[in-house]
Protein backbone atom coordinates (compact mmCIF):
# COMPACT_ATOMS: atom_id res chain seq x y z
CA UNK A 1 0.00 0.00 0.00
CA UNK A 2 3.06 2.76 0.79
CA UNK A 3 4.33 1.84 -2.42
CA UNK A 4 0.95 2.83 -4.47
CA UNK A 5 0.48 5.89 -2.50
CA UNK A 6 3.85 7.10 -2.89
CA UNK A 7 3.49 6.28 -7.03
CA UNK A 8 0.20 8.33 -6.74
CA UNK A 9 2.01 11.29 -4.62
CA UNK A 10 4.69 11.25 -7.44
CA UNK A 11 2.21 11.52 -10.07
CA UNK A 12 0.29 14.65 -8.51
CA UNK A 13 3.96 15.93 -7.77
CA UNK A 14 4.05 16.34 -11.74
CA UNK A 15 0.34 17.76 -11.85
CA UNK A 16 2.05 19.95 -9.33
CA UNK A 17 4.47 20.71 -11.37
CA UNK A 18 2.59 21.52 -14.35
CA UNK A 19 -0.08 23.18 -12.40
CA UNK A 20 2.31 25.76 -11.62
CA UNK A 21 3.51 26.27 -14.92
CA UNK A 22 0.39 27.01 -15.68
CA UNK A 23 -0.51 29.52 -13.30
CA UNK A 24 1.66 31.66 -14.49
CA UNK A 25 3.41 33.03 -11.63
CA UNK A 26 -0.04 32.49 -10.01
CA UNK A 27 -1.43 35.32 -11.49
CA UNK A 28 -3.84 32.70 -12.71
CA UNK A 29 -6.26 31.68 -10.10
CA UNK A 30 -7.50 28.28 -11.32
CA UNK A 31 -4.30 26.90 -12.06
CA UNK A 32 -3.07 28.50 -9.24
CA UNK A 33 -5.24 26.38 -6.68
CA UNK A 34 -4.96 23.79 -8.69
CA UNK A 35 -1.25 23.97 -7.49
CA UNK A 36 -2.05 24.45 -4.23
CA UNK A 37 -4.14 21.21 -4.19
CA UNK A 38 -1.78 18.72 -5.99
CA UNK A 39 1.53 20.09 -3.89
CA UNK A 40 -0.30 19.67 -0.66
CA UNK A 41 -1.95 16.26 -1.29
CA UNK A 42 1.73 14.76 -2.98
CA UNK A 43 3.24 15.85 0.50
CA UNK A 44 0.63 14.48 2.86
CA UNK A 45 0.78 10.75 0.39
CA UNK A 46 4.08 10.98 0.55
CA UNK A 47 4.01 11.65 4.85
CA UNK A 48 1.80 8.31 4.69
CA UNK A 49 3.54 6.05 2.92
CA UNK A 50 6.82 7.22 5.04
CA UNK A 51 4.77 5.50 7.74
CA UNK A 52 6.71 2.17 6.57
CA UNK A 53 8.91 3.34 4.15
CA UNK A 54 12.65 4.05 4.83
CA UNK A 55 12.44 7.63 4.52
CA UNK A 56 15.64 7.97 2.06
CA UNK A 57 14.12 5.18 -0.04
CA UNK A 58 10.91 7.19 -0.23
CA UNK A 59 11.78 10.39 -0.90
CA UNK A 60 14.20 9.48 -3.39
CA UNK A 61 11.69 7.66 -5.64
CA UNK A 62 9.05 10.82 -4.72
CA UNK A 63 11.26 13.64 -6.35
CA UNK A 64 12.58 11.01 -9.18
CA UNK A 65 8.98 10.62 -10.25
CA UNK A 66 8.36 14.47 -10.13
CA UNK A 67 11.47 14.87 -11.91
CA UNK A 68 11.40 12.41 -14.95
CA UNK A 69 7.24 12.81 -15.12
CA UNK A 70 7.80 16.33 -15.36
CA UNK A 71 10.24 16.32 -18.05
CA UNK A 72 8.63 13.80 -19.83
CA UNK A 73 5.65 16.33 -19.65
CA UNK A 74 7.65 19.20 -20.77
CA UNK A 75 8.51 17.52 -23.61
CA UNK A 76 5.16 15.72 -24.63
CA UNK A 77 2.88 18.87 -23.71
CA UNK A 78 4.99 21.67 -23.41
CA UNK A 79 7.88 21.54 -26.65
CA UNK A 80 10.09 21.34 -24.28
CA UNK A 81 13.71 19.98 -25.92
CA UNK A 82 14.12 16.12 -26.25
CA UNK A 83 17.68 16.09 -27.46
CA UNK A 84 19.32 12.70 -26.79
CA UNK A 85 21.49 13.55 -24.18
CA UNK A 86 18.14 14.60 -21.81
CA UNK A 87 16.52 11.39 -22.51
CA UNK A 88 19.56 9.92 -21.60
CA UNK A 89 19.12 11.43 -18.09
CA UNK A 90 15.43 11.20 -17.58
CA UNK A 91 16.20 7.06 -18.29
CA UNK A 92 18.75 7.70 -15.52
CA UNK A 93 16.50 8.90 -13.01
CA UNK A 94 13.70 6.73 -13.76
CA UNK A 95 16.32 3.82 -13.54
CA UNK A 96 17.44 4.55 -9.95
CA UNK A 97 13.39 5.01 -9.27
CA UNK A 98 12.85 1.39 -10.67
CA UNK A 99 16.14 0.31 -8.73
CA UNK A 100 15.57 1.62 -5.44
CA UNK A 101 12.04 -0.55 -5.21
CA UNK A 102 13.92 -3.42 -6.09
CA UNK A 103 16.34 -3.31 -3.96
CA UNK A 104 14.00 -1.79 -0.73
CA UNK A 105 12.46 -5.32 0.34
CA UNK A 106 8.93 -3.93 0.83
Amino acid sequence: MAWTLLAIAGLLEIAFAFAMKSSAGFTRWVPALWTVATGLSSVVLLSLSLRTLPMGTGYAVWTGIGAAGTAIVGIAVLGDSAAPMRLLCIGLILAGVIGLKLVSGD
